[in-house]
């Protein structure tokens, strides 16, 4: 029979290992795209409240100077790089800052991405080529830069990409985005095995309809009612969903996951109804 001393010891053993505490990525230093709003200022966020240093981007320059200052003000610590996560000079200057800044890098989450919505038969090029600068050439390079940062430090580390449910199941004016979403998730397989050696893990996550500023002025205004009926959970998801499975994938409790896409849409995509 065990004494008590032990199953003290056992117990709190458990719990450290599976609760993320706000001690989780002490010391980490992470790269998040897209980060001034929404999903990615929110996983910025949680991260930072768990020790971690946040390099945040985004293209808009006052909305990231606001978000670093809500992590700085809450005691955490927080760099920001203004630019189009498509662009490689752009990735190069968020590598050179985490160094600069913060003397390393651990995680990198390519979470920026551009949603254009229009019919394949009348698509226009200049769409085309944004979406797939940002969301397929932004996330392939900021993995890449990042993998040879943590290869070079010999530490392992996470890189966390974002793909969505219509890079699973047909959405009706996303073709090329879901196309770009799609190719995503083969990415997060791909790099899963190919950094596996390096002690680097790549998942991606795929969110549904998901309540932001942006999206809630979606559907005439009417976001949440039309997504909370056709949802089987009975609400779209909010940013704090979508952050806790993504730091579950960036910490240490997720060791052994890689090459894998996590569906998040509240049961969604198992149904497939468009929004009427």
């Amino acid at each position: 029979m065990l004494q008590v001393s032990n199953l003290r010891s056992l117990v709190s053993s458990l719990s450290s290992y599976f609760d993320m505490s706000e001690h989780t990525f002490q010391n980490q230093v992470a790269i998040i795209t897209g980060a001034a709003v929404g999903i990615g200022f929110e996983i910025a966020r949680q991260l930072s409240q768990q020790g971690a240093a946040v390099i945040i981007n985004d293209m808009d320059g006052p909305a990231a100077r606001a978000a670093a200052q809500k992590i700085r003000a809450a005691g955490g610590r927080s760099q920001i790089v203004v630019g189009n996560s498509g662009n490689l000079a752009c990735i190069d200057e968020m590598v050179s800052t985490a160094l600069t800044a913060f003397g390393r890098l651990d995680l990198a989450v390519a979470n920026a991405g551009v949603t254009t919505y229009g019919d394949f038969l009348n698509y226009p090029l200049e769409r085309f080529e944004e979406v797939v600068q940002v969301n397929l050439q932004g996330t392939f390079f900021l993995a890449q830069r990042a993998a040879r940062q943590l290869i070079k430090q010999g530490e392992g580390g996470r890189i966390l990409l974002m793909s969505s449910v219509t890079g699973y199941q047909y959405h009706p004016d996303l073709t090329a985005y879901g196309m770009s979403k799609a190719a995503i998730r083969m990415l997060a397989k791909s790099l899963g095995v190919e950094l596996a050696q390096y002690g680097i893990t790549v998942n991606a996550l795929a969110p549904g309809a998901t309540l932001t500023k942006r999206t809630e002025e979606l559907d005439g205004g009417n976001y949440r009612e039309v997504w909370g009926k056709i949802t089987p959970t009975g609400r779209p998801a909010e940013t704090a969903d979508i952050a806790a499975a993504a730091l579950f994938l960036l910490s240490p409790q997720a060791r052994q996951i890689t090459g894998q896409t996590l569906v998040i849409d509240g049961g969604w995509s198992a149904v497939s109804p468009p929004p009427e």
